[in-house]
């Protein structure tokens, strides 16, 4: 799809807006009638912005970040740190290609063969519809044919829904892991617990993935944290208690949660991250890690994630609530 098809537009019965970036990429926003918003950029099918009704950001991005010219370099654009990345066919250093895999660092396209801008759900959400094809130099580096469909919806009460679909048009079996790369804002990383995790195994990136298992009522933060809880249940709350608000995480085909704070001495190494931004940061990622997930031909996999933010007092009742996404 040529980006030449996209200009600077409004529907306002839609609720869908389309923009531009500083690169010239575009960017999709998604408006729910009660004043929330979510923006989606064609580079790297990422959620760059999530908005409440009050118009508080909820996604944390790094005031350093780097998007590199894309029309000047003629090179991939990287992902900039924070906001939502989409993390195929790799997570981490685990395997032979870039960290966190390809996806992030692609211009996508609006879906064609879906209604690109559309409401779904009888109007309670507002959606787009993006999709990634690999390229001839992708192919180079890994091989195999996928079409990587992505819906990002809003719903009417702000809250933020990703639906990924990754099939093989491939002649042979392939695997893969994925990770939706989930960088959180927070008030203070010392001052944020994560419930839902308790007594479950994890693997310690800080130990060599070593296996553990958790022994805490509660995931807090003093140090680099830098986990994969495996086996995980599908709802999982970040309880923030100076802003007095939760997150609840609720996923559906990912097993695993990824936890990372890089922490202070860290962060200093990070040229894209300031040095005292880890304080307002926490990546909670729904994943499929530990395992590879394994499509023959024709094959389809699909991945979901819905976040909500809610008044920490009503926390507890939406651990047990079902998802329904």
């Amino acid at each position: 799809m040529s980006m030449g098809r996209f200009v600077n537009s409004m529907d306002p019965t839609s609720g869908l807006e389309v923009i531009r970036d500083w690169n010239g990429v575009a960017q999709v926003v998604l408006r729910s009638p009660k004043g929330a918003s979510a923006r989606v950029s064609l580079c790297g099918g990422q959620v760059v912005s999530w908005r409440n009704d009050r118009g508080e950001e909820l996604l944390f991005t790094s005031s350093k970040s780097v998007v590199f010219d894309v029309q000047a370099t003629f090179k991939p654009p990287n992902a900039m740190r924070g906001g939502i990345q989409m993390c195929f066919p790799q997570f981490g250093y685990s395997g032979t290609l870039e960290r966190h895999g390809f996806a992030r660092n692609r211009i996508w396209s609006l879906d064609d063969e879906q209604p690109p801008l559309n409401h779904n759900d009888n109007g309670s959400k507002v959606s787009v519809d993006l999709i990634l094809k690999p390229s001839e130099d992708d192919l180079k580096c890994w091989p195999h044919c996928f079409e990587f469909r992505l819906r990002a919806s809003l719903s009417k009460d702000g809250d933020l829904s990703l639906i990924s679909r990754i099939r093989n048009v491939n002649g042979k079996p392939f695997s893969f892991s994925f990770a939706y790369h989930t960088y959180l804002s927070v008030s203070d990383i010392s001052e944020v617990r994560i419930e839902g995790l308790e007594t479950l195994d994890y693997l310690d990136n800080l130990s060599h993935k070593e296996r553990f298992t958790e022994q805490g009522d509660a995931i807090t933060f003093e140090s680099e944290v830098d986990r994969v809880y495996v086996s995980s249940p599908n709802v999982v709350a970040v309880i923030d208690h100076e802003k007095k608000h939760s997150f609840v995480i609720r996923k559906e085909g990912l097993p695993d949660v990824v936890v990372w704070n890089p922490w202070e001495k860290k962060s200093k190494t990070m040229v894209d991250l300031g040095d005292e931004e880890y304080k307002q940061m926490l990546c909670v990622d729904a994943a499929a890690v530990e395992r590879a997930i394994s499509l023959r031909p024709g094959e389809e996999w699909t991945g979901k994630l819905e976040l909500s933010a809610v008044l920490s007092t009503n926390c507890s009742d939406h651990l047990d609530h079902p998802v329904s996404i």
